[in-house]
């Protein structure tokens, strides 16, 4: 029997932190199925699927992770990420025993001082050439 091929994942990030553009070229090095696709919080796509999940258009302090149709956030969207990355990556989803409250907190400290510990960008990360048909860019 065939492997069924899952759908893509999209992942949500503030475009302009460079936490999580290196978030970005971290998962795309470590995945070479290429089953996440990108896009800027900021962006028409990012947009409208905030407004869709019921989330805040204007909340860039944290990353979004989009799998058949649900929402996940915070702790939650980088342990389901990490899940599915190549090498020993999946082992870090263990972490799930620990309460998200807890994971969670960690998170809100290092996403509200993202900006001064690793820097802003001017604009959004523009994809290479070679990983480009992973960004999604405009609504479909």
């Amino acid at each position: 029997m065939a492997k069924r091929e899952e759908p893509n994942s999209l992942v949500l990030i503030d475009g302009e932190c460079n936490l999580c553009n290196g978030l970005v070229q971290f998962i795309i090095k470590r995945d070479k199925a290429g089953r996440f696709r990108f896009a800027p919080l900021q962006s028409p796509v990012g947009q409208r699927v905030l407004r869709e999940g019921g989330m805040n258009v204007s909340d860039f302090d944290t990353f979004v992770l989009v799998e058949s149709g649900r929402l996940y956030t915070r702790s939650a969207a980088a342990l389901r990420i990490v899940r599915k990355l190549d090498g020993g990556w999946p082992l870090l989803y263990g972490l799930t025993v620990i309460p998200s409250a807890l994971r969670d907190a960690v998170y809100r400290i290092v996403a509200k001082n993202r900006y001064r510990l690793f820097g802003r960008k001017d604009a959004c990360l523009l994809p290479t050439p070679e990983v480009r048909n992973r960004f999604l860019e405009e609504e479909r």
